[in-house]
């Protein structure tokens, strides 16, 4: 199973995220590519405990079940409902959102798995830090595929 933490996996992600380019359309959901790379960026802030968001009543209820989507071998479904304070709407600037997500990734990736957040998902409940690797690459896999990357 790919892992963020893992170097070539990085690397990996990093050369798909320099193969997009502001004209990239969507296969599917509302998002443009600057405002994906821009949700992604929110992603990581969580994943590296920069950001908080709330659990939702849902995610206590359910979360913790659904899990598996988020740290299995399986691909993230399509349009699968997104954390609301990471919702992009709002228009971004291509290179200023490629650049930072790119940095992002790589301190995540160098600060290694004793980095992680020890905050819970907002949906999905605590992650040990090799769940956090594995979904933080999935998540981003998921959003390159979107835009066929």
């Amino acid at each position: 199973m790919k892992n963020i933490f893992n170097q070539l996996h990085t690397e990996e992600i990093l050369n798909r995220i320099d193969n997009l380019t502001p004209n990239s359309q969507p296969r599917w959901g509302k998002m443009d590519v600057a405002q994906m790379l821009a949700h992604c960026s929110a992603f990581q802030d969580i994943a590296m405990g920069n950001s908080f968001p709330p659990r939702s009543l849902l995610g206590r209820l359910v979360g913790r079940f659904a899990k598996p989507i988020f740290s299995n071998d399986k691909q993230v479904p399509r349009n699968m409902s997104t954390i609301p304070t990471i919702l992009i709407t709002d228009q971004k600037e291509f290179e200023l959102e490629k650049e930072k997500l790119k940095q992002k990734i790589i301190t995540f990736q160098k600060d290694g798995p004793e980095k992680c957040t020890i905050h819970p998902h907002p949906f999905f409940g605590k992650f040990s830090s090799k769940e956090w690797g594995i979904g933080i690459y999935k998540h981003l896999d998921h959003h390159l595929r979107q835009f066929g990357v």
